[in-house]
């Protein structure tokens, strides 16, 4: 854990003056290489562009768990996930807690408590019981894991804008193992795109920025508002011309297509079968990653409307934005869909754009960092103590172009989805450990195969790697708290044990006379 001194106040902040406002942009299941910035030359994200070219691109940026609800909590509190506890999203939950406990630090209530107004519109995912509005946000509570288009403020949007209601047809959808009908993985949205959860969405962030820029102006007042889409997680429902927008023809299917699963775990082959993968034709595949690609450019026009009003409403020199996704998505890499109990950098690495008033423009950084991250970048700007989010870390001095000492690798974790299954990954430079209690390690050469194909943990001359990889989790897993490491202790090298692993409290003196 790392302490940080207080930021500067408010009206120290170079390059600005005045209150200190955020724009934070969070989608949900948004895979970086769909991105024009981030080097994708046939997806048209102009607006997300232009922020990176604008502000800071982290090129390594990962989440600390590929899977809503966890990676959300996170976000809201600067915990990483085994320490805030909701491990799972409701949905699928098999026993794991569902609402973080009474006392939580949460950065939202201290912005309240220091006289921001705080908002949060969309994806909320982070509580069954406890709600964004029980954290100091304003906005429509829209639950639930995807655009919940039977929502009465939805309802009433279209309802006041002569809108038609929402219909799809050209559903896309594999076979499951049991012959039934698999889960819906696109369709066809009969509504314009006035008419689409997307839209709506924008609309009422520029509703939100306007009354913020009113109360502002006024009194001086600052804000931070959340946008956050439901999209472009699956099922991929958009209207014909973001349908259609993409040739398949023009796809390259991702080159993990080829996945064997061999010498992997097996409940990676078990998730293909779930998704379908296999049960559907290569057009299939090219057609969804197309659909994918297009429900992509959707949100970034509705980004793009966001950020015009922001500019407009005279915000820009004293708001910090801020753009990423709780994690990625398969689309078809290694044979998946969705997201699960595969730490590939499909869905562990994610888009990462930061812009500050007064910051350097069109930077690429390349240290390693996190989604948790933004929590105390958030308080840091805002002039408030980031240290309460314990498992965060600024990135101002980053974004500012500052050379500072960084952390040469990343810890990202796994609780299960459908099931309970743990696991630990380490990503270094090179090399990337994933630790599987249940089954066999994977250790990739990402140098060698960056795809990810070939799983080294048994092989001879990787031995050496193997055991530093192992005991460099270890370290840092029991340096953070992470009782995961207990698993570890008996069952890898990681040198000299120096506490009794039974917990017992009876065998203390066994593991320190061997330690000396």
């Amino acid at each position: 854990m790392t302490i940080h001194e207080p930021a500067a106040p408010q009206d120290a902040r170079p390059g600005t003056t005045g209150p200190r406002n955020v724009l934070s942009i969070l989608t949900d299941q948004h895979r970086t290489d769909t991105l024009g910035c981030y080097g994708n030359p046939l997806v048209r994200t102009p607006h997300l562009d232009a922020l990176a070219a604008s502000g800071t691109r982290f090129d390594r940026w990962y989440t600390p768990t590929a899977i809503c609800t966890p990676a959300r909590a996170s976000v809201l509190t600067g915990y990483a996930p085994f320490r805030h506890k909701l491990l799972a999203n409701y949905e699928r939950n098999v026993g794991y807690q569902e609402d973080l406990p009474d006392g939580q630090f949460t950065f939202s209530e201290t912005l309240r408590d220091a006289g921001y107004q705080c908002g949060l519109l969309g994806k909320w995912h982070v509580g069954t019981e406890k709600l964004r509005g029980d954290f100091g946000f304003d906005g429509a509570e829209l639950q639930g894991w995807h655009n919940p288009v039977d929502h009465p403020d939805y309802l009433d949007y279209l309802v006041e804008r002569d809108l038609p209601p929402y219909e799809i047809s050209d559903q896309m959808r594999g076979t499951l193992p049991n012959g039934g009908p698999g889960n819906l993985l696109a369709a066809r949205l009969h509504q314009p795109v006035e008419a689409t959860f997307e839209h709506y969405l924008a609309d009422r962030a520029i509703e939100q920025l306007r009354r913020y820029a009113r109360d502002q102006e006024a009194d001086g007042t600052p804000f931070y508002l959340g946008l956050h889409f439901f999209g472009p997680h699956l099922p991929y429902v958009i209207p014909d011309q973001y349908f259609d927008l993409y040739d398949p023809a023009q796809i390259q299917l991702p080159a993990s297509i080829q996945e064997t699963f061999a010498g992997k775990p097996p409940v990676q082959a078990n998730y293909s079968a779930h998704w379908t993968f296999d049960t559907m034709s290569e057009a299939d595949s090219r057609k969804l990653i197309a659909v994918y690609w297009g429900y992509v450019t959707l949100i970034d026009e509705q980004i793009g409307r966001v950020v015009a009003e922001m500019d407009a409403l005279g915000l820009t020199d004293s708001t910090a934005v801020m753009f990423s996704s709780d994690h990625g998505e398969f689309t078809g890499a290694h044979r998946l869909h969705d997201k699960g109990p595969a730490m590939y950098e499909d869905i562990y690495r994610t888009c990462g754009i930061v812009r500050v008033p007064g910051a350097p423009a069109g930077q690429v950084r390349d240290e390693f960092v996190s989604l948790l991250d933004t929590t105390a970048t958030v308080l840091d700007w805002c002039g408030l103590d980031p240290s309460p989010a314990v498992d965060s870390r600024s990135l101002l001095p980053l974004v500012r172009g500052e050379d500072v000492a960084w952390d040469d690798a990343i810890v990202c974790e796994f609780h299960g989805h459908h099931f309970p299954y743990p696991q630990r990954m380490l990503r270094t430079d090179r090399y990337k450990l994933v630790v599987n209690p249940e089954s066999v390690n994977e250790l990739y050469d990402l140098e060698l195969d960056p795809d990810e194909l070939h799983n080294r943990i048994e092989h001879p001359e990787m031995r050496a790697v193997r055991e530093e990889l192992v005991t460099d989790l270890y370290r840092r897993l029991r340096a953070r708290g992470d009782n995961f490491y207990h698993w570890m202790t008996s069952m890898y090298d990681i040198g000299q044990v120096d506490y009794d692993p039974s917990m017992s409290g009876l065998d203390e003196g066994t593991h320190r006379a061997a330690g000396q």
